[in-house]
């Protein structure tokens, strides 16, 4: 059979169904029940990390709803003989994601809360026409159903859906609960911005998770995940038997993300062993507990990519996945001291740190080592040394993905903080085509950037292009120009005026002249100039950088 990806799949059996490729992780199923005496359980994983593929993979197996014999066939799992025969479809699985449930108001939020418990209903709607349900419970039900419940039976719903499904099946219930700390971390979000209703929503919470996690004498087992294990809000405290897992503990760390010999096997099932190299340098470096692991997402969708075209080039896939914004806020933050940090990581070196994973919303941001643990926690910075145990830890950037989304947040920094006068003095040098002093005041820019010595040319063009945003010019970074792209194009309509740029990265200092006249050359052969017609005046750059060094040549 041709090697299918699945990028993005969370439904475990379509999945299998399809014939995509599927990284086993099913060994986890015994080692839950049978190695632990977890009532409940909480994994913390960064997003993007496979767990709601593995939620969805938990609830195929022990829902007593279907007959998952085919989809697991010859997977791990299956090699536990006996364990299979008690567990697989066997309990009844009540199995619910908070990851849609989140607004800017808190009404809004209640309102797509209330939607999904909805949507759980509808989907035991069998439930409300059991006589062995007593009619109080149907009551609540059907008014859950149809959005009318009122909030104290909406902190008691999973409780009462529970209930009823043991009334049903005679056998207790597997609660599944993903991304469970998503509406309390938009909540924060937004009272961050003036808009609080971070503690209606947690008290929300609160009670519905409580009254499903303690004394439930409904409850088989719950597992939970999430990105942080939310700590003083009492979710979880008096829940008997919890357990909770992060990424600084050795157990289940090889269950979400990709191990070395996992992704192994996957290129060589796509036939695509050749790019082992380019995939460990972009993808690869996380270290959950013990284990070294790959980002699934980013894996999948590089391999689908490669799929199309053998020779397509590694991109940032992760960014846009994920809350970045946390990063600025950090490196903007005058009463902590990391800009010495941000450059020791951003230069591939390590810093010490004290971390926790008991952490809460409301407190992120009041502590510099809080902010360090959700880098960690989020997936921005990894432990530097997988036998390294405790809460002093030394941390690293993981790989070229996230090292690109450190490099960005500079940039935009700079762009945030960067003096008007300052890019008012280039602008006119550029015009004026005084190269001497725009080399001058562009190097001069540079130097007040968090120092970065692996620099390449992405970040030459990201730098230029934050320096022109917001001076009132038409900005054009890498568009169809002539017979190729310009890195800039800048256009001055006003003033009937134009300007092309094209940047290049120098390997050695004394290199920069040869490679401004690359640069200009390029322009001219490439024919950039072409179609900006009706413009009196075109200026036309190369700039070599080396470092925070930069050398402007214009062409004659």
């Amino acid at each position: 059979m041709a090697f299918r990806v699945g990028v993005g799949e969370t439904d475990f059996a379509d999945l299998r169904r399809s014939g995509k490729y599927y990284v086993d992780k099913t060994e986890i199923l015994y080692e839950l029940v049978e190695e632990t005496e977890n009532k409940v359980t909480l994994f913390t994983r960064p997003r993007r990390f496979g767990k709601t593929l593995m939620m969805n993979m938990m609830s195929n197996f022990f829902s007593i709803r279907k007959d998952s014999r085919e989809i697991f066939e010859g997977l791990r799992i299956t090699k536990h003989k006996t364990f299979c025969e008690k567990w697989m479809n066997q309990c009844p699985v009540l199995f619910i994601s908070f990851k849609d449930v989140e607004a800017e108001t808190y009404e809004g939020a209640y309102k797509m809360l209330q939607t999904r418990l909805a949507d759980v209903c509808k989907e035991w709607e069998s439930l409300y026409k059991e006589e062995r349900v007593n009619a109080a419970d149907r009551k609540v039900f059907k008014e859950l159903m149809f959005e009318t419940a009122k909030e104290s039976d909406v902190r008691s719903s999973l409780k009462i859906i529970m209930r009823m499904m043991h009334a049903v099946y005679g056998r207790k219930v597997i609660l599944l609960i993903d991304e469970y700390d998503v509406p309390i971390a938009r909540a924060n979000e937004m009272s961050a911005v003036g808009n609080p209703f971070y503690s209606a929503m947690l008290a929300v919470l609160r009670g519905l998770m409580g009254t499903a996690l303690k004394d439930n004498e409904f409850l088989e087992f719950a597992v939970i995940t999430g990105c942080l294990r939310i700590a003083k809000e009492s979710i979880f405290t008096g829940t008997n038997n919890f357990s909770s897992y992060s990424v600084l503990d050795a157990d289940f760390s090889g269950f979400f993300g990709f191990t070395g010999d996992e992704v192994t096997e996957l290129l060589l099932a796509a036939d695509r062993e050749d790019k082992a190299e380019m995939i460990k340098e972009w993808y690869d470096g996380y270290v959950f507990g013990d284990s070294f692991v790959y980002c699934p997402w980013d894996v999948m969708n590089y391999l689908s990519a490669l799929k199309k075209r053998r020779n397509a080039k590694p991109k940032n896939y992760w960014k846009n996945t994920s809350h970045n914004g946390v990063l600025l806020t950090f490196v903007k933050r005058t009463d902590f001291k990391v800009k010495g940090k941000f450059e020791i990581l951003m230069n591939k070196g390590t810093i010490v740190q004290t971390v926790s994973d008991d952490l809460t919303y409301d407190t992120l941001h009041s502590s510099e080592d809080h902010l360090w643990s959700v880098l960690l926690m989020t997936g921005y910075l990894t432990k530097a040394d997988e036998k390294e145990e405790g809460e002093t830890v030394r941390l690293r950037i993981p790989n070229r993905e996230i090292a690109s989304i450190f490099e960005d947040t500079v940039v935009e920094l700079f762009r945030q903080t960067i003096d008007n006068s300052a890019r008012k003095s280039m602008m006119d040098a550029l015009w004026n085509g005084d190269e001497q002093e725009a080399s001058k005041v562009i190097s001069d820019l540079l130097w007040r950037t968090i120092s970065y010595n692996d620099y390449h040319e992405d970040y030459y063009h990201a730098f230029l292009a934050g320096v022109f945003v917001g001076l009132g010019y038409e900005v054009e970074s890498n568009k169809e120009k002539g017979l190729g792209r310009p890195d800039i194009l800048l256009k001055d309509d006003d003033n009937r005026r134009a300007m092309i740029i094209e940047a290049k990265r120098s390997m050695k200092e004394e290199d920069m002249d040869q490679d401004c006249d690359a640069a200009v050359s390029q322009i001219v052969n490439k024919k950039y100039a072409d179609g900006l017609c009706g413009y009196t005046r075109i200026r036309c750059y190369g700039i070599a950088f080396f470092q925070k060094h930069a050398r402007v040549k214009r062409m004659q």
